[in-house]
């Protein structure tokens, strides 16, 4: 999980790394596992812009990830360790004893050959899941259910883990990535470990082309805009914001800085104890 800098031959590589992906152990992914994956141009079903910048991009089949672990006891062997477009981890390929085969979000530190299981009679090592009344306290988890048998909802991010503090009242309670500290059922399951390839946060793109590939499209600032197209535009020069010392806001006129968007009454907040930004 190295990263590698490009020789500076052309403007494009002058900034541009890359991973090595000497973890990846094939090219060629599973065909059971595979489904088309159709874009939407950030459009909804009224064919509205609803997400901006986005658009085009390299052509992706999804991977079908087994976020649940569901066959508890059956003991799984990692057969490959892949490349996935579709998110920032590494995926792997477990082939269970009855001859089934599932992609799971790949641990940190997990090789092929290695014997993985799920369930409550599993141990609580790298790569298996468990619920967190099995699991001891302190360990690192990732892939966390919100609601039991729903699948893992949480830290599935490369190089994310979550830090399991104990439990109170059938509620677990966990440490996330953002420093938050938020409960969970106590029989939700999680995964042991760290998420795979926690060096993609160091990764460059390094010319704007690449982001092209990846379905991101230019963005203009809106200072850079005229008055009728954005409340920030206009003015002689640079101004801060529209000619005058207004609140940056959206092209919808929604405050951009500072602006509490969270409900007042979430059905969540009784499962938050520390917010991540107390």
């Amino acid at each position: 999980m190295a990263i590698r800098n490009l020789k500076p031959i052309t403007p494009g590589t002058r900034y541009y790394s890359i991973s090595t992906f000497d973890e990846i152990t094939t090219s060629k992914p599973e065909k059971s596992l595979l489904e088309p994956l159709k874009k939407s141009g950030g459009r909804n079903n009224t064919g509205r812009v609803t997400s901006r910048h986005r658009g085009g991009g390299h052509k992706r089949m999804y991977r079908i990830i087994d976020f649940k672990r569901n066959k508890p006891g059956v003991e799984a062997t990692v057969m490959t360790i892949e490349y996935d477009p579709n998110r920032s981890c590494r995926i792997a390929l477990l082939e269970y004893a009855d001859g089934e085969k599932r992609y799971i979000i790949a641990p940190d530190k997990v090789v092929v050959g290695q014997k993985l299981m799920s369930g409550e009679t599993a141990l609580p090592k790298d790569g298996n899941a468990l619920p967190f009344t099995k699991i001891p306290m302190g360990y690192v988890v990732h892939n966390i259910e919100m609601k039991p048998g729903k699948g893992g909802q949480m830290v599935r991010s490369a190089g994310t883990s979550a830090q399991f503090v104990g439990i109170d009242n059938g509620k677990a309670q966990i440490k996330l990535p953002s420093g938050e500290i938020r409960m969970v059922p106590a029989v939700c399951m999680a995964t042991i470990g760290v998420v795979s390839n926690g060096s993609n946060k160091d990764i460059s793109y390094g010319k704007a082309g690449r982001m092209r590939w990846l379905g991101v499209r230019p963005q203009t600032r809106g200072m850079a805009m005229n008055p009728i197209d954005h409340p920030n535009g206009g003015g002689e020069g640079r101004s801060k914001s529209g000619g005058g010392r207004k609140h940056m806001r959206s092209p919808w006129g929604q405050l951009a800085k500072g602006l509490k968007t969270r409900k007042k009454k979430n059905a969540s907040d009784d499962m938050i104890i520390r917010r991540r930004n107390a």
